[in-house]
């Protein structure tokens, strides 16, 4: 389940950070929050116009991490909130969650699905 500050942070502007693990080590790219959009069923669709390396990672190895955030939103302890998400990811180039975010980012090569298996709030 999608925590409601998650869903607040969303609102903002702010960068998605995503980390996956390859051959030659980590590798990280980003977004923005604005970007991103949930599923029905929770999952996080992201479009990817590049992330070649995101991609070739993603399929040796599916586990990413995901970080984000914004200064506009009360977080733990003052203003700024940020959430750490650990999933497993898939590229999608056909179908439903495809033609979703093909309508809104016509630069789009595929789509970046992530299904958390945890979400936790960092600040």
């Amino acid at each position: 389940m999608i925590p409601e500050k998650l869903l607040e942070i969303l609102k903002q502007d702010g960068i998605v950070a995503i980390a996956t693990l390859g051959p030659d080590g980590p590798h990280l790219v980003n977004t923005w929050n604005s970007y991103l959009r949930i599923t029905s069923d929770g999952r996080l669709l992201i479009p990817a116009g590049y992330m070649h390396r995101t991609e070739a990672n993603i399929t040796s190895n599916p586990e990413v991490l995901i970080t984000l955030g914004s200064s506009k939103v009360q977080g733990l302890h003052g203003p700024g909130a940020g959430f750490l998400i650990k999933g497993q990811a898939v590229f999608i180039n056909a179908g439903p969650d495809f033609d979703l975010l093909k309508s809104t980012f016509s630069w789009l090569r595929a789509t970046l699905a992530v299904t958390p298996d945890s979400i936790t709030q960092t600040w």
